[in-house]
């Protein structure tokens, strides 16, 4: 691989320089006292069987597990 190597479960790199995962800061926010906030899943398409109060509470952004954070904060050095 040359002179970076990945690590698979938080695609993070070696040595070298910090670099943002833009796959990663476009998906997800850190907030200010650390937390990080991901957008839920379901509301891209068939959305005419949903209700609408169901759709609200899919509009909403929902915290990220624990066992995720460190993988998505390596990908963000600067968040």
């Amino acid at each position: 691989m040359g002179r970076w190597t990945y690590n698979c479960p938080a695609m993070t790199r070696k040595g070298g320089i910090n670099k943002t995962r833009k796959a990663v800061a476009k998906r997800f926010k850190v907030t200010g006292t650390g937390k990080v906030l991901r957008r839920k899943q379901g509301k891209r398409h068939i959305l005419q069987k949903k209700s609408s109060k169901r759709k609200r509470a899919l509009s909403k952004p929902a915290l990220v597990d624990n066992t995720q954070v460190w993988a998505i904060k390596q990908n963000m050095p600067f968040a």
